[in-house]
């Protein structure tokens, strides 16, 4: 099907949604509940256990016997309490990443504590629009916790005062009720969002052509399918092309072949696929970490050219990643937040239990 579809199903026996483009799978929720009862987005209270120094952060008490790792140890002490969001997925037995930066996500706007002020998506140019969801944040905003902050999202664009009041409101007083919470043992306060919440909030804009909730929906519709294909290391490429993605217990190691095309631009014409396709089967398959890209062989003359694909392809991700670049050997270094569990543990587990 043409346009762009929310499909709400389950996979690996839990919740999931799914989001098609043009038939083609862009972004997928899933639930984590069966690796972690901290899911990325979890808001909680931790308590300081000990400080790092030679690495600058603190490792934190959380609840359910977990631990976390705050990389900002300013001003904080053993034993101090404070609020942290889980911020990405751990490898077994390693802390589990949390910020101090909390951010309470809305599908029409995002609450921020300690980043006061009141802004508007720039990707909302109508200066009149601007102005009034400005003046409409602003009222808000009035009787909140002064140190709160409002992003108003894209979506805002596309709904009335009333829509957007009635579902901010109780979520900034939420979040100032919240701000309280910091006496007490390690505690979850907010869980993250489930995959039909989250589905939700970050795929309301553009507005869909179509959500699909039937049962058995990611069967009839293909998304079972296409997820079974990120299972397998191998990805198709055009004109015979692969790549094969292998995740290691130290890193992320991508290989690029040409297959059979011996032309002179074979290996120009497969890394540059590879770089588009990269990162939504990054996005899709859960995958991060230090990534390193052993790019089909090609003239040195061209990796300024595969640069630039590889800036435009990754321009905009959600996931914090940086280009390192070139090493020596010739292989491409990429820095890829981990902020999802990988979707090769989630059919792990969901296997165990069966």
């Amino acid at each position: 099907m043409k346009g762009r579809q929310i499909i709400l199903g389950q996979l690996f026996g839990a919740k999931a949604a799914a989001l098609v483009q043009d038939g083609q799978l862009i972004d997928l929720f899933t639930d984590y509940s069966t690796l972690t009862p901290l899911a990325p987005g979890a808001i909680c209270r931790g308590v300081v256990d000990r400080l790092v120094k030679g690495q600058g952060g603190v490792f934190l008490r959380l609840p359910n016997g977990a631990r976390g790792y705050l990389r900002d140890r300013n001003g904080l002490s053993e034993g101090q309490r404070l609020l942290v969001q889980i911020s990405g997925v751990a490898d077994e037995n390693k802390a589990t990443p949390v910020t101090a930066r909390l951010l309470f996500r809305g599908r029409h706007g995002i609450v921020t504590p300690g980043r006061p002020g009141v802004n508007v998506s720039r990707s909302i140019r109508d200066d009149e629009l601007r102005a009034e969801l400005q003046a409409l944040g602003a009222n808000l905003m009035a009787k909140a916790d002064p140190q709160c902050g409002l992003i108003l999202r894209s979506a805002a664009a596309g709904a009335d005062a009333e829509e957007i009041r009635a579902e901010l409101a109780p979520l900034i007083a939420m979040v100032g009720d919240m701000l309280a919470e910091t006496d007490g043992p390690p505690e979850l306060l907010l869980d993250a969002p489930g995959p039909h919440d989250a589905a939700w909030i970050d795929w309301a804009e553009p507005a869909p052509d179509q959500v699909d909730d039937a049962e058995g929906a990611f069967e009839q519709l293909g998304v079972t399918e296409m997820i079974e294909d990120l299972l397998a290391p191998d990805v198709a490429l055009p004109s015979g092309a692969s790549a094969a993605i292998q995740p290691t217990r130290a890193l992320l190691a991508i290989d690029v072949n040409t297959g059979g095309d011996t032309s002179p631009a074979a290996g120009l014409k497969a890394n540059i696929a590879l770089a588009r396709e990269l990162p939504r089967q990054l996005r899709l398959r859960g995958l991060g970490g230090q990534v390193i890209v052993d790019f089909a062989p090609m003239p040195k003359r061209d990796r300024a050219t595969l640069d630039q694909v590889l800036k435009s392809a990754f321009k905009g991700e959600a996931a914090e990643t940086v280009l390192v670049g070139w090493t020596k050997m010739g292989l491409y270094e990429i820095s890829r937040k981990r902020d999802r569990a990988a979707l090769s543990a989630l059919a792990l587990a969901a296997k165990r239990r069966s």
